[in-house]
Order: C-alpha cells, then sequence, then structure tokens
C-alpha cells in the first residue's frame, strides 16, 4: 500500500483456525490493514483437492472454527473480518446458505457471494438467486454480490433483483479500473460518466507501469503489465501489430514509445463492455479423498495452506 492510502483491505486463504488466527493477529498488530476478507471461494484445482478455498465451507463445523477464530483476534482490534465463498462444490453440495448462517452466527461483519458453484468456476452466468436466497437467509449482517458485475448498470441490476448490500467486482475490473469510480457516481446518484478515449486509458496504463516498476522493479513490474494489455486495449481499433508490441514491452521507456503511437482521440467503443478475464468451462471439482463422508469433521487439510489464489 502506498503511504496515507486508506481503507486498506487485505484477503486471506486459510484452512486451519489456529493459522487464521495468527495470521490476523499479525496483520492487526502492525496496523497493516483496516479491513480483512477470508477466501472460501478458489475453485482452482491445485487448491480444492487440497481441500481449501471453494472446497472448505462444505467442512462446516471446521469453516466456523476457522471464522470463529479470525473474528475474535479482529474484534478485539477493531478491524472488521468478512468472508467470501461460493455456492458450493457443485449442483449437489451446495454450500451457501451454511456457510452464511455460520460466518453471521461466528461473528463475521459481512458475507459475500460469488453466485457459482466451484465446479463452474468463471463459466456461464452468474445466478443472481442465489444471492437473494442468502440475503433472506442472512439477516443481521450485509450481504454482498459477486458475479458477472462489469459495469455500473450490472451492479444496479444485480442489487434491485437481489436487495444485496452491495456489490464484490473481480474480472469486470481487469483493465477497467475506472469501473470503481462509475460505480462510486451512481450509487451516489450521480451522472454516470462517459467513458474514457483511448488517450485517458493509456494514461492510467502507463501510471499503473509505473507504480509495478515501483513496487517490484522495473524488469519485473513490466513483465507484470504484460498480460493487462489486451484488457485495456480490449475494443480500441489499435491494430494488431500495435497490440503486439505491446504485449511483449520490456521497459518504460519502449512503452512510452509505443503508447505514443497510438491515436489518443479514440472514443471509448462499445464492444468493450461486457465480460473480460478468465471464462473456460465447467468440470468437476477436484477434492482429497472422501472429503464428501462427513460435513462435521473438523480435522484440518493436510499440506493445503502451501496453495492460494483467487475465487
Amino acid at each position: 500500500f502506498a503511504p496515507g492510502e486508506h481503507p486498506r483491505s487485505m484477503q486471506l486463504y486459510g484452512v486451519d483456525p489456529i493459522t487464521m488466527a495468527e495470521a490476523v493477529r499479525i496483520i492487526t498488530g502492525e496496523g497493516l490493514a483496516d479491513h480483512i476478507d477470508a477466501n472460501f471461494g478458489c475453485p482452482v484445482p491445485k487448491v480444492t483437492r487440497k481441500g481449501g478455498g471453494a472446497a472448505l465451507p462444505f467442512k462446516r463445523r471446521l469453516f466456523g472454527r476457522i471464522v470463529s477464530a479470525a473474528v475474535g483476534v479482529a474484534e478485539r482490534a477493531g478491524v472488521p473480518f468478512t468472508v467470501k465463498f461460493r455456492m458450493g462444490i457443485d449442483d449437489d453440495h451446495l454450500t451457501y446458505l451454511d456457510a452464511g448462517r455460520i460466518a453471521e452466527a461466528e461473528g463475521a461483519a459481512a458475507v459475500a457471494l460469488h453466485a457459482r458453484t466451484a465446479s463452474q468456476r468463471y463459466s456461464g452466468h452468474a445466478d443472481w438467486s442465489a444471492i437473494a436466497s442468502l440475503k433472506r437467509t442472512v439477516t443481521t449482517i450485509p450481504v454482498l454480490g459477486n458475479g458477472d458485475i462489469f459495469s455500473a448498470d450490472d451492479a444496479l441490476r444485480m442489487m434491485a433483483a437481489t436487495n444485496c448490500d452491495g456489490v464484490v467486482v473481480g474480472r469486470g475490473c481487469l483493465g477497467r479500473p475506472w469501473l470503481f469510480g462509475d460505480l462510486q457516481a451512481v450509487f451516489t446518484g450521480k451522472e454516470l460518466p462517459p467513458g474514457p478515449t483511448l488517450g485517458e486509458v493509456a494514461a492510467v496504463l502507463r501510471r499503473h507501469a509505473a507504480l509495478l516498476a515501483g513496487h517490484y522493479g522495473e524488469d519485473k513490474g513490466i513483465r507484470d503489465l504484460r498480460k493487462h494489455m489486451a484488457w485495456y486495449l480490449h475494443g480500441f481499433p489499435v491494430g494488431s501489430q500495435p497490440r503486439r508490441r505491446l504485449a511483449m514491452v520490456s521497459s518504460l521507456a519502449e512503452l512510452d514509445d509505443l503508447l505514443g503511437e497510438l491515436d489518443n482521440t479514440l472514443p471509448f467503443p462499445s464492444e468493450a463492455e461486457g465480460p473480460r478475464g478468465r471464462q473456460g468451462s465447467a468440470a468437476k471439482v477436484v477434492l482429497p479423498e472422501r472429503w464428501l463422508d462427513d460435513p462435521d469433521d473438523v480435522q484440518v487439510p493436510e499440506g493445503a495452506e502451501m496453495m492460494h489464489s483467487g475465487g
């Protein structure tokens, strides 16, 4: 985080109540975050095969112990602790209502639901009706909706359809960080600003590059930036050759030269709207052996805390 940057949010991944509580203790003790979230939504096989991520809420008692341990430490420090999860492992093993009730009972400050199962990964469409069901079930803390929020209009439609208290944005902000400004505008009753021109996008991209270079060093920072190029330029008619060159950029100086060749007057294209980021297809969730035998088992999965990802 930059000095003076607040609020600071950190997301944790874990499967062990003791480890999770210790992580929260370190974060709060060093004043690293104003808010802590626990991610139980990752569908990646290397995570779920160890019992982590989206697999863990099936073990409802263990899930409750993790949330309780973390909340106990966070509350003493005055830091809100929230929980994010998916609908379940698959359509035959839905866990989100239980997870919401448990998180609420154990003192979580809010819950967020990615309205897909782990088996869906990022494919298909998010089932916003599940968010509405969770909102009807969890009544004393905020319920946040996640899944298929690619514009401010999407957020308004989700909130109207589900009565949720807010939204969580994931893939929708890839190459589109101004989405948060759009959300702030519509949530406060202001007029939605027009989409940025290519020149304005290039300026944001350049600042992104400078921040990455400052954090990682120029070489690693620029290499990390490459994956964002297609998202930033999505829909703009810049041509295949400039896209390829930007996707292989190796320095800030080269980036400046390439951005200088773009037509900064190009308006924001309608083609830039809509889904972006990971999609793929549904797949069977890889789980530890006999994972589904006993949802009340509290044994901590072995090796799971070596893995981490999104969700």
